[in-house]
């Protein structure tokens, strides 16, 4: 398991861990892909939302699960994407290159959560 927050280190930071991390522990998964979704994650929650996150990712099932916990009760809105610069991307990007893709609420927040299942 891989855990990481926002006291230890950055996002840019999270995203190599999460590159190397999955490269040596998940083979059978595109590394780029959840590194992408990951950042996406680590990116939304620092813009829409305040105070520290909390990064996990690990096996569960049989599928890799990737975890971004935050303090905001607020779950993510989809929203059309602004081409000139606005964003609205991030949400499509998950939903499309993860299996699945949920928010857990919390009484303190929520953990933003997307998995890939692994080929049999």
């Amino acid at each position: 398991m891989l855990t990481l927050n926002s006291s230890q280190i950055g996002p840019s930071a999270a995203r190599r861990a999460t590159a190397h991390y999955c490269r040596a522990m998940y083979p059978w998964v595109d590394a780029d892909e959840v590194v992408l979704v990951v950042g996406e994650l680590l990116g939304n929650a620092i813009r829409h939302t305040r105070g520290p996150w909390h990064l996990s990712l690990d096996q569960r099932q049989g599928k890799l699960v990737a975890a971004v916990r935050d303090h905001s009760n607020k779950a993510p809105v989809p929203r059309s994407g602004d081409l000139c610069g606005g964003g609205g991307f991030g949400l499509g990007i998950v939903r499309r290159l993860a299996t699945d893709f949920r928010v857990i609420p919390h009484q303190q927040g929520k953990t933003v959560q997307a998995s890939w299942s692994r080929p049999r």
